[in-house]
């Protein structure tokens, strides 16, 4: 929905058996179609962004591969092109991220999302 302070617009994607180069998780295959569709919609009626951005400046990314990079190389190469990454757990004082090794990443490699977002990612 959008804006998220004030929503206009609702986009509610259904697929059924879901597969391709995104897995199947929900941010995989059916959030690329949703920003699809909103980076159309969004323009047309002119809406602003809580940011004060319209839909229009907001750039999308191509997100790199990860996978088989260490965390501090794979932090980089995100950031190079203005993605996170999402990690849900805590790393310990004597850890390095130089030791920690991307098993797996969501989205997939390929994938357009929004500059700003954030890669899942298992480790």
């Amino acid at each position: 929905m959008a804006p998220i302070s004030d929503p206009e617009v609702v986009v509610l994607v259904t697929l059924y058996n879901p597969t391709g180069e995104g897995g199947h998780q929900g941010g995989a295959v059916a959030a690329p179609v949703g920003g699809q569709v909103l980076g159309d919609i969004l323009p047309y009626l002119e809406l602003i962004k809580d940011n004060g951005e319209t839909a229009e400046q907001i750039e999308e990314v191509e997100v790199p591969e990860i996978r088989g990079l260490n965390l501090k190389d794979a932090k980089k190469a995100l950031k190079e092109v203005g993605l996170e990454i999402n990690l849900k757990v805590e790393l310990g004082e004597n850890v390095k991220e130089e030791d920690i090794t991307i098993k797996e990443q969501s989205p997939k490699p390929g994938i357009k999302v929004n500059k700003g977002s954030k890669i899942s990612i298992e480790i």
